[in-house]
């Protein structure tokens, strides 16, 4: 299959609620291409340094939406606001900060989702529930950053009905938080599933999917 044909039976999928971002680590610029050819307009990226790599062989492509997906370094905060309208891997109050200073030196205002961890793992970063909660007066003070909603990623190993469990449980956390009527935060949407339980995370509410095997098919160089 080509990748526009992926991406057509997929939209054909989605509920028009659900904004499909298509995962491009690894995937090569002339890929990119080919799926914005087939109307993508949201991609993400796990790494800042290939991600400008990219733009520059794509920048006859002006109204691309990148959205960081993978862990941001600290030290690479200012890069990435250059380079990402969206930040799904905000993890910590000390980098919501980092972040929201330097988006007040540069005059922008990213767009941003918490990620969480709704069950204990150790190969992810985020805050714990009872962690983001303990932080949301500190994040509603951050006034350079737009505050959307979550981003999960669940632990290996679960079954489908567990995965639906925690973005379940997810989409109850972001309802919770929302009724706290915090200005500076929103929890409109949801960046949860990938290609293997992006289902589940539709049926409990996902608004955005993050999906790269899917569309692209095993990760080229």
């Amino acid at each position: 299959m080509t990748i526009a044909s992926r991406i057509n039976s997929i939209r054909q999928q989605l509920p028009e609620s659900v904004r499909l971002i298509a995962v491009t680590k690894q995937v090569p610029a002339d890929a990119i291409r080919e799926a914005y050819d087939a109307g993508i307009r949201d991609f993400g990226e796990s790494k800042v340094q290939e991600t400008a790599e990219k733009q520059s062989q794509l920048q006859d492509l002006p109204d691309i939406n990148w959205h960081l997906i993978g862990h941001l370094q600290a030290n690479k905060a200012a890069k990435a606001l250059e380079n990402f309208q969206w930040i799904h891997s905000l993890n910590s109050l000390k980098l919501a900060q980092r972040i929201s200073r330097i988006a007040g030196e540069m005059s922008c205002s990213p767009q941003v989702c918490l990620q969480v961890k709704i069950l204990p793992d150790t190969d992810k970063y985020g805050w714990s529930i009872p962690e983001l909660l303990a932080d949301l007066y500190e994040l509603n003070k951050c006034e350079h950053i737009k505050i959307q909603g979550l981003m999960t990623i669940p632990p290996l190993g679960l079954d489908d009905s567990q995965i639906l469990e925690l973005f379940k449980s997810t989409r109850e956390l972001a309802d919770k938080i929302q009724q706290q009527n915090l200005p500076r935060i929103s929890m409109q949407q949801l960046s949860m599933g990938m290609s293997g339980d992006y289902h589940l995370a539709i049926q409990a509410g996902a608004t955005m999917v993050r999906l790269g095997q899917t569309l692209f098919g095993s990760r080229r160089g």
